[in-house]
C-alpha cells in the first residue's frame, strides 16, 4: 500500500491575488481510501485551493498531483480521476433530475445506454430515482446536495473533493450527507478531501488539515493534531491553532 500514490499531493503552492497570498507555501497529503477532513476558518484559504486542485485556476507556484498524475502537465488524466463537489450550488435548476446527470455524464464521453444506467444507479444510491423526471428547481436544499454528489461519482474517480458541502442545510440534511460520503470510503475505497470549518464534521477516525490564513499549521490523525497544539480535545486544539479568530478574505 505504501508503494501506491497518494490520492492527493499538494506540494509548496503558493498562490495570490495581486498583492496578498491566499495560499502560501502549502503542501498536504490525502491518503487513498481515507476521509481527510481540510479544517479552516472561513476565509483561511480553502476555496482557493479547491479551484487549484479542480484547475479553475493554473497552479503557478508548486504542484498539485492526483493519483500521480499532475493536474498541470496532464490534466485530463488528473481530472478524470477526480470528482468535485462545489460549495455554490451547481444544478442546471430549470433541467430534470435525470437531465443534469445525463448531461455531466456526456461531458465525461459517457452517452447512450451506460449514462442512464450509471445515472439510475447513482440516484437510487441517494434514494433519489424517484425524483429523476423532476426539475432540480423542485428539490430541497440537501436533495440538491446529494445529486451533486451523485453527478460527481458518474465517471467512477477514486477522489472526491467537496467544499463547504454541508452550507445552509438543516440538521439531518448535513447527517445524511456526511454519512453518505463517509459510506463512500468504507464501501466503494474512495477518497475524500472534505472542506469544513465546523469541527462537529469531524470524527476521531479522520485524517485532519489544519489551514489558517493561507497556511498548514498541522496536519495528521486526530490525536496527532491535539497533541501538536497540545490541545485536550479537537476544538481545543483548533482554537489553539488558529486563535478562535476569523481568517482573511478567500
Amino acid at each position: 500500500m505504501s508503494d501506491l500514490p497518494p490520492a492527493l499531493s499538494v506540494n509548496g503552492v503558493t498562490h495570490a491575488y495581486g498583492n496578498r497570498k491566499a495560499l502560501d507555501d502549502v503542501s498536504l497529503t490525502v491518503p487513498q481510501s481515507r476521509f481527510t477532513a481540510l479544517l479552516g476558518l472561513n476565509g483561511a484559504g480553502k476555496t482557493t485551493l479547491f479551484s487549484l486542485i479542480t484547475r479553475l485556476y493554473d497552479t503557478r507556484f508548486g504542484s498539485i498531483d492526483v493519483l500521480g498524475y499532475r493536474v498541470s502537465r496532464d490534466p485530463g488524466e488528473a481530472l478524470r480521476r477526480l470528482g468535485v463537489v462545489f460549495q455554490a450550488r451547481t444544478l442546471d435548476l430549470d433541467l430534470s433530475v435525470m437531465e443534469n446527470l445525463l448531461y455531466h455524464a456526456a461531458l465525461h464521453g459517457i452517452g447512450g445506454r451506460d449514462a442512464r444506467r450509471r445515472a439510475e444507479a447513482a440516484l437510487r444510491d441517494i434514494e433519489l430515482l424517484d425524483r429523476a423526471r423532476d426539475p432540480a428547481r423542485k428539490l430541497s436544499g440537501g436533495q440538491m446536495r446529494r445529486v451533486e454528489i451523485a453527478r460527481a461519482l458518474l465517471h467512477e474517480p477514486r477522489v472526491l473533493v467537496l467544499d463547504e458541502a454541508t452550507v445552509g442545510l438543516d440538521v439531518n440534511s448535513k447527517s445524511v450527507i456526511l454519512r453518505h460520503v463517509r459510506s463512500l470510503v468504507r464501501d466503494r475505497g474512495v477518497a475524500v478531501l472534505w472542506a469544513t470549518h465546523l469541527l462537529d464534521e469531524v470524527t476521531t477516525d479522520d485524517a485532519v488539515v489544519v489551514l489558517h490564513r493561507g497556511r498548514v499549521v498541522a496536519a495528521g490523525d486526530v490525536s496527532a493534531v491535539i497533541e501538536i497544539a497540545h490541545g485536550t480535545d479537537m476544538r481545543s486544539a483548533f482554537l489553539s491553532l488558529t486563535g478562535g479568530g476569523s481568517g482573511e478574505p478567500e
